[in-house]
């Protein structure tokens, strides 16, 4: 989401160190070595394969476990976690003597093991390789991705969640503590306010002072606060911005406060009362881990979010929201989602958002199955409005402002000030509007980049009377508190107002907005990110649950927010902390739930229709399990639980497990296998079995039976059909999924649901059957050779395999200055042809292409060591990038459509001034190139292994070539084996 931001003047504030390790969870060190490899230092974390102090059990001969026990926390004062915290600092100091020292900037030893260091990529590059090592990855940057909800949600209900777990009167939650990992916290704000500044002995923890911040800030409510900005230098924070854990933007304090906000606030905002609010968890302490900053180029580091996640584990919380964009889709083997790994190993439950990247397929991010991913829906409030057009046509909006009109009505682009960029003047940014132009006018603008409301201030500023704001592509329509009335529509609609308003004497009239309760909800928010989830090519199923992220009403820092000290925000990042504070509600409750037991509760209690019965539109890579349903969650008979063994045999399974970080290698098993509260098959030939196992947490023998909605085109056969469990007893059983007449490559959804004793236990199924299911790519070596091998047929009949290629690479080579950290600006890909660290070049693609592939090499660049990132863009949208830490990135389209493509390649960093870096380039046309041929069976069964021999010959020395292995029933191509060789 967008956050607003003030234009005080800029100032330059002193950083100040954190405190010691093992009380705060992490040391920040300052010190600088003054023998280093040579090179421009960057910041990168260092993972180490020893366990920390939270998911250590023991096996180090002297050293006692120091991971909790079921039910407890981690206690880094003990004796225990002290000498094995002194062990991993020598540990890491003995991984960094091969550097010969560099500056350590953060220590992580409690939910993971790893150092922050800020060192040149070379260095990087040889700590790579030093014994222990688990992975060196560079510091990323990511975005931040309630007067209603808690009555939505049911949760003030007689003998509801809050009557269990403290009463109505706002203690629910009391016994927990609830750390928010964001941009810090309004302190003066009432939905913040403490009884005193002695919070209860159980809730460790220390407030550290800083700008606007005095250590005598926390009180019982708020009773940790710390910051963290190894990022960002002071003097790049934008005015606004505070060098402590106060607030800059207002969405760590909307975060919070719909978490764990006190009870029964009431919020006015610019005169109106929206009547009282509160957290879902409003007896529930808070921790504030601040790690997101405003700057000129602002959001919230990696170093910085593990260092609070590491510090919150320390404090003990019960629960952490992270409403902050994620992991790249197709992986979950970063630092981040490896401390939330050893978080949820020592019971800390998480709640992340899923991002707002929706409604494309495969957006959405933390795909762990550790944590318990959020999807965005709407709540049954709703603000009408409409716009009505002087030709007598009406658009319905979204709108709580006054009326205007019948007024003129104009796009903004027609009244820009003279030499404003018109993409500036379409988005309606500050100051490009003309007053002489706009004055007593209606004007159009477009939403995105810059603030909802931010626009409306521009056309107030202009003189303007009132707003139309309108989608440009499909997104959520919100009723926003506006400096002018406003009317938000839809794309549709908002195309349409824009022509008319190109017309000679447009006018048009908005309608006072009015606030409607009870509409039919929810529906899954536009821009809430969707699976399948790429990182287990589909065999994990994210999201997991919905909740309310439309219109959310919650406390705001007031200086960035126009004054007001509560606003509407929306996104993933504000229906995450209502998962976090239900989290925090069932934790105390039952005190001895593991982090998937309430998972699990969530998701298999979850509804599938809205408020008025009907089905909730879309399927589970919309909205998971469905929208939450919190009183249902506190009994629901049974869980599916899981813990870190389970953890790592998934990621082993997954090829993803340097994110097990453990001296201890894991036994892979298939991710579809994980114990998990859904099932999903991302490639189904012909057949597969998956096993589940069920905890039994009713307090009594529970009787139940399968009810199984096979997905459509599949049979599902479910064994045993019936359980019997004692209270607290386990059982398992095996689901058989089989194709029927399904359509190969779709996903198909269905359900299994364990009813009795009152209860009925659902999980959602998807899978997609594919007809071959072959290795997606494979790599050879040598002017000729051969290589054999499996692929699985999910249809008997006819086999039928061709080669694509072997076509060689076309290479052109440019110099490029060392880069600078995060500095390629992706939303504007043509404003990096400036950058003497990129260079961009032109493809122009034909018709009938099957494949493009961009590709660098570490081998084929000038630098001895370096970073380098690649980004494909197709009439200015980017149609697919790869940044990893190293230099051999690529990007590869399947099927692309013709037309003109620019490839963007950035050194990020390398240990030259300058770097001669070649871009690798090859397309397919679905013809052979004579140079190699395929043998395979000619007939297939399913569901049966067959060998597939690939042989070249002919080929030139030191020549990279791309081909394909397709495979065909005899009519239609089904899959295909992408092969490099390196002649």
């Amino acid at each position: 989401m967008s956050i607003s931001r003030t234009t005080a003047r800029r100032r330059s504030v002193a950083l100040l160190a954190a405190g010691g390790l093992l009380t705060a969870g992490l040391t920040a060190v300052t010190a600088q070595s003054a023998a280093a490899p040579n090179g421009p230092r960057r910041l990168y974390i260092v993972q180490l394969d020893e366990r920390p102090i939270a998911a250590y059990t023991g096996g180090v001969r002297g050293y006692a476990r120091t991971a909790p026990r079921k039910g407890a926390k981690v206690d880094v004062r003990s004796a225990a976690a002290q000498r094995y915290g002194r062990f991993l600092t020598r540990r890491q100091d003995r991984a960094l003597a091969r550097i010969g020292g560099e500056r350590v900037v953060y220590r992580y030893r409690v939910a993971l093991n790893g150092v922050a260091v800020r060192m040149s990529r070379s260095a990087a590059d040889e700590l790579r390789r030093a014994p222990g090592v688990t992975a060196v990855t560079r510091n990323r940057i990511h975005k931040m991705d309630t007067q209603r909800t808690p009555t939505f949600l049911g949760l003030n209900q007689r003998g509801g969640l809050w009557d269990q777990t403290g009463g109505r009167d706002g203690d629910a939650g009391r016994g927990t503590l609830v750390g928010i990992v964001d941009s810090g916290i309004w302190p003066e704000s009432r939905s913040f306010a403490g009884e005193d500044r002695r919070p209860p002995s159980r809730f460790r923890g220390d407030c550290m002072p800083g700008e606007q911040f005095p250590v005598t800030t926390c009180n019982s409510k708020v009773v940790v606060a710390k910051y963290f900005n190894q990022t960002f230098p002071p003097q790049d924070l934008l005015p606004g911005e505070f060098l402590s854990p106060r607030d800059g933007s207002g969405h760590g304090s909307h975060t919070a406060s719909t978490a764990a906000g006190n009870s029964r606030v009431r919020a006015r905002v610019e005169g109106l009362d929206f009547g009282r609010i509160s957290g879902m968890a409003p007896g529930a302490r808070l921790a504030i881990y601040k790690v997101c900053w405003n700057g000129d180029a602002g959001g919230c580091g990696t170093v910085d979010s593990v260092a609070a996640i590491d510090a919150a584990v320390a404090d003990g919380v019960d629960v952490i929201n992270y409403s902050i964009s994620g992991s790249l889709a197709n992986t979950f083997a970063d630092p981040v989602e490896n401390a939330f790994f050893n978080a949820a190993s020592a019971g800390v439950f998480v709640a992340a958002s899923a991002g707002n990247n929706g409604p494309g397929a495969s957006t959405v991010a933390h795909n762990s199955p550790w944590l318990t991913t959020v999807a965005a829906g709407t709540h049954d409030r709703d603000g009408q409005g409409s716009v009505t057009l002087g030709n007598g046509t009406t658009f319905q909006g979204k709108s709580i402002t006054a009326a205007v009109g019948p007024a003129p009505l104009v796009n903004s682009t027609a009244v820009g000030l003279a030499g404003v960029p018109t993409r500036d003047v379409q988005l309606c940014f500050a100051d490009t509007l003309d007053p002489a132009q706009v004055a007593g006018k209606i004007v159009t603008c477009a939403r995105g980049v810059n603030a909802r409301i931010a626009k409306s201030q521009e056309v107030e500023r202009a003189g303007g009377v009132g707003m139309v704001l309108y989608n440009e592509t499909p997104s959520s329509v919100n009723a926003d508190l506006h400096f002018v009335p406003t009317v938000h529509v839809n794309e549709v609609d908002g195309a349409a107002i824009v022509g008319y308003a190109g017309t000679a004497g447009a006018t048009a009239s908005l309608s006072a907005g009015q606030l409607v309760f009870g509409v039919p909800a929810p529906d899954v928010a536009d821009f809430s990110s969707r699976g399948p989830a790429a990182a287990t090519g589909g065999d994990l199923l994210k999201p997991d649950v919905m909740a309310p992220g439309v219109d959310v009403l919650a406390a705001v820092a007031p200086p960035s927010n126009f004054g007001r000290d509560f606003d509407f925000y929306s996104g993933t990042s504000m229906s995450s902390p209502h998962i976090a504070g239900i989290g925090a509600l069932l934790t105390d409750l039952h005190g001895n739930w593991s982090p998937a037991a309430i998972k699990s509760a969530l998701m298999t209690t979850a509804a599938q229709a809205r408020n008025n019965g009907s089905p909730i539109a879309g399927t589970p890579f919309d909205f998971g399990s469905g929208q939450v349903v919190p009183n249902s969650a506190a009994d629901p008979g049974l869980v599916y639980d899981a813990g870190r063994q389970d953890w790592r045999s998934f990621a082993a399974g997954a090829g993803q497990c340097a994110l097990c970080g453990d001296t201890t290698p894991a036994t892979p098993r298939d991710p579809s296998d994980l114990n998990y509260p859904s099932i999903a098959i991302g490639a189904l030939a012909g057949s597969q079995t998956v096993t589940r196992s069920v905890t039994n947490v009713s307090g009594g023998r529970l009787d139940v039976t399968a009810q199984v909605q096979a997905p459509p085109g599949h049979t599902a056969t479910v064994s045993p059909t019936s359980l019997s469990l004692p209270p607290g007893g386990t059982a398992s059983y095996q689901v058989t999924l089989t194709r029927t007449d399904a359509a190969f490559g779709q996903f198909q959804h269905g359900s299994i649901t364990w009813s009795g004793g009152g209860y009925d236990v659902r999980s959602p199924i998807a899978v997609r059957p594919v007809a071959i299911a072959a290795p997606a790519a494979v790599a050879v070596t040598g002017t000729a050779g051969s290589r054999t091998w499996q692929v699985t047929p999910g249809y008997t009949g006819t086999l039928a395999t061709r080669v694509d290629g072997l076509v060689a690479a076309t290479t052109q080579t440019s110099t490029h200055a060392d880069g600078q950290a995060g500095n390629f600006n992706v939303d504007d890909p043509e404003s990096n042809v400036a950058n003497p660290s990129v260079k961009a070049y032109t493809f122009d693609l034909p018709a009938g292409r099957t494949l493009a592939r961009w590709s660098t090499f570490a081998d084929a660049s000038s630098a001895a060591v370096d970073d380098i990132d690649l980004f494909v863009y197709r009439a200015g949208a980017l149609v697919g990038a790869s940044a990893t830490g190293s230099s051999d990135e690529t990007v590869t389209l399947s099927n692309p459509p013709a037309g003109q493509y620019r490839v963007f390649v950035h050194n990020w960093d390398s240990d030259a001034a300058t770097n001669d870096i070649t871009l690798f380039s090859w397309q397919l046309d679905g013809s052979s190139a004579g140079n190699a041929t395929v043998t395979a069976p000619a007939t297939v069964s399913t569901g049966q292994p067959v060998d597939v021999t690939f042989n070249w010959s002919g080929l030139t020395a030191g020549t990279r070539y791309l081909g394909r292995v397709v495979y065909s029933d005899g009519a239609v191509d089904r899959a295909a084996t992408i092969v490099g060789v390196t002649g």
